[in-house]
């Protein structure tokens, strides 16, 4: 008897559009909203690891495992995320990162353009208030920008 496909909850999701209720758009600055819903989403399904894969060894190798163990439902899964990317966003978006044979990590380092770190710490000093206004003149004259550190809430 052949083997019954493999079943998980992410499959079930039938309107991703009632669940990233945002659409992303370069024009509309929404990509935070939009990726903390969609990373919240991820969480809820436990396909976390699809969009950003571990970087510990030891959850990397579990990781690693858990793909390889059976890697028709990881591809099958892959794709569905990838198909939820794909319908909450605009199409000029879509055009541009849509590709053959892809993967979620991909499309989802495609949608975003990559922010340096220098842009990043610009960013955030200039719209400190005007009370640490030397703080920042000393942080914006700094060579090299000091690195921005991101924590990502487990």
């Amino acid at each position: 008897m052949a083997d019954l496909p493999k079943f998980h909850l992410a499959l079930t999701v039938t309107n991703i559009k009632s669940l990233v209720p945002v659409i992303l758009d370069n024009e509309q600055g929404l990509y935070h909203s939009w990726a903390t819903l969609f990373i919240n989403l991820a969480r809820v399904y436990d396909l976390y690891d699809h969009l950003v894969p571990p970087m510990e060894a030891s959850a990397l190798a579990a990781y690693t495992m858990t793909k390889l163990a059976d890697l028709a439902l990881w591809k099958h899964l892959d794709v569905v995320i990838l198909q939820w990317i794909y319908t909450t966003i605009v199409p000029d978006l879509l055009l541009a990162i849509l590709k053959c044979n892809d993967m979620t990590e991909g499309a989802l380092a495609d949608v975003d353009t990559p922010v340096t770190n220098s842009r990043l710490v610009l960013r955030l000093t200039s719209s400190s208030p005007e009370a640490y206004s030397g703080t920042v003149d000393f942080i914006q004259n700094q060579e090299p920008f000091p690195p921005l550190k991101v924590i990502v809430p487990g």
